[in-house]
C-alpha cells in the first residue's frame, strides 16, 4: 500500500519536508498540498510537479478536494493540534511535527480523538531515527555500564545574527526549551527507558539576545529511579558548536558512554559517534581505540549500523508502515505526551524558579 498524503504547512521547515523528506520515502505519495500563502503554495507545487488541482489554500479545502489516507502537518506549532483534530475528524491518520503542542493537555485532546477513531497519530521526533542514540539505548539495555550514576547533555549553537523581523525563530514560544530541548528530552526517555519525575530549570536572557523568550537554559532532571541528569542548552554559544543532538556523557558503575548525533544536514549520519570507556580493561564490541592494556581503562569506538532511512524519512517510513497495519510508531502521540510533559515542566520551572513535577495528562 502506498499511503496517500495531504501535506499542510509548506513554509520554512515545511518546504524542506515537501522537497526533501516526503519524496525520499517510496511508501508515501503526496496527493495534495495546502498553505495559506499563495506564492509559497505555487512554488512548492511547481517544484513537486503537482497539478494545480492538488494545491489548496487550507486543509479544509484539501480534505474536500482529494482522496487521501493521511495528513502530514508541518505548519506553525500553534496550529498543530487544531489541524490534527480536523484531520482526525475527517478519518485521516496524522503525522505532526514537533513540538506536538505547547502544552501536554492540548496534545492529549488529539491523542484521545485518535484513539477513539482507531487512527495513527505520530509525532516527528526525528532525532530518534539516527544510529548513535539507538545503539546507545541498546548498550544501556544490555547493562554495559551497570548501574548509572549520572548523565550530562550539552547543546551549543549560535543563532543570533539576523534582524529580529527576518528570523521567525526568535519569536518561537520558548525557542530553547520547546523547540530545541524537546529533541534532547525525548531522546533521554528513549535512551534510558525511564521517565522523568521532576525538573529544575533556569533560563537566562543575555542582553544581546534577539529571542523573545529564553535562548539559554540549564536543567537538573530527576528520573524515576533517582538518577539526576544535567542539561545545558544555548542558541547563543560562541564555544565550539555541538551536533544538533548534542554531546552526551552517560556514566555508570562500569564505565562511560559518550555519543554525538545529527551533526550535518538532515539525514547525514557521518557525525554519529559512540564510544565506550570501560574500567579495568573490560571492552565493548567494536574497534579498540586506544586500550592501554588489561590494567588500565579501554576506550572503544562502537560500529554503528546503517538503515534505509534516517531523520524525518525514518519517522515517515515508520508512519506509513503503521498506517498500513504495521507496528504502532514508537513516537506515537500517546508516548509523546511524556516528552511534552517534561518540556512543559521545564518551562514552568524556568518561570517559577522552583522544581516542578512532571505531570502527564490521562
Amino acid at each position: 500500500m502506498t499511503v496517500r498524503i495531504i501535506h499542510v504547512g509548506l513554509g520554512g521547515w515545511g518546504g524542506s519536508w515537501a522537497r526533501v523528506a516526503l519524496p525520499a520515502v517510496s511508501e508515501v505519495e503526496v496527493v495534495g498540498i495546502a498553505d495559506p500563502s499563495a506564492p509559497t503554495l505555487e512554488a512548492v507545487r511547481k517544484d513537486l510537479g503537482l497539478p494545480e488541482t492538488a494545491a489548496f489554500p487550507s486543509l479544509t479545502a484539501a480534505l474536500a478536494g482529494v482522496d487521501a489516507d493521511a495528513v502530514v502537518i508541518t505548519a506553525p506549532a500553534v496550529t498543530h493540534v487544531p489541524l490534527a483534530l480536523e484531520a482526525l475528524d475527517a478519518g485521516k491518520h496524522v503525522l505532526v511535527e514537533k513540538p506536538f503542542a505547547n502544552s501536554a493537555a492540548e496534545a492529549a485532546e488529539a491523542v484521545h480523538r485518535a484513539e477513539e477513531r482507531g487512527l495513527v497519530l505520530q509525532v516527528s521526533q526525528n532525532y530518534r531515527f539516527y544510529p548513535a542514540p539507538r545503539v546507545t539505548k541498546d548498550l544501556l539495555a544490555a547493562g554495559t555500564l551497570g548501574e548509572l550514576s549520572a548523565i550530562s547533555i550539552d547543546f551549543r549553537q549560535w543563532d543570533n545574527d539576523a534582524a529580529f523581523e527576518d528570523n521567525p525563530h526568535y519569536r518561537f514560544p520558548h525557542a530553547m526549551i520547546n523547540d530545541m530541548a524537546i529533541h534532547h528530552l525525548d531522546l533521554l526517555r528513549m535512551i534510558t527507558g525511564q521517565e522523568a519525575v521532576r525538573v529544575f530549570a533556569k533560563a537566562t536572557w543575555p542582553s544581546f539576545s534577539k529571542y523573545q523568550d529564553e535562548a539559554v537554559a540549564s536543567m537538573l532532571i530527576e528520573m524515576e529511579d533517582g538518577l539526576v541528569v544535567s542539561y545545558r542548552g544555548s542558541w547563543l554559544s560562541r564555544a565550539e558548536h555541538t551536533p544538533w543532538a548534542g554531546e552526551w556523557s552517560i556514566q555508570g558503575e562500569d564505565g562511560e558512554i559518550r555519543f554525538t548525533s545529527r551533526a550535518g544536514e538532515p539525514g547525514d549520519v557521518s557525525g554519529d559517534l559512540v564510544t565506550v570507556r570501560k574500567a579495568g580493561g573490560s571492552n565493548a564490541g567494536g574497534s579498540n581505540a586506544g586500550a592501554s592494556g588489561a590494567e588500565g581503562p579501554t576506550e572503544t569506538s562502537v560500529e554503528l549500523p546503517t538503515a534505509e532511512h534516517h531523520d524525518r524519512q525514518g519517522g515517515l517510513q515508520a508512519f506509513a508502515r503503521a498506517v498500513d497495519g504495521g507496528p504502532a510508531p514508537e513516537t506515537s502521540g500517546r508516548d509523546n505526551l511524556r516528552s511534552l510533559a517534561l518540556m512543559e515542566a521545564a518551562t514552568r520551572s524556568a518561570a517559577s524558579g522552583m522544581p516542578e513535577d512532571v505531570v502527564v495528562p490521562d
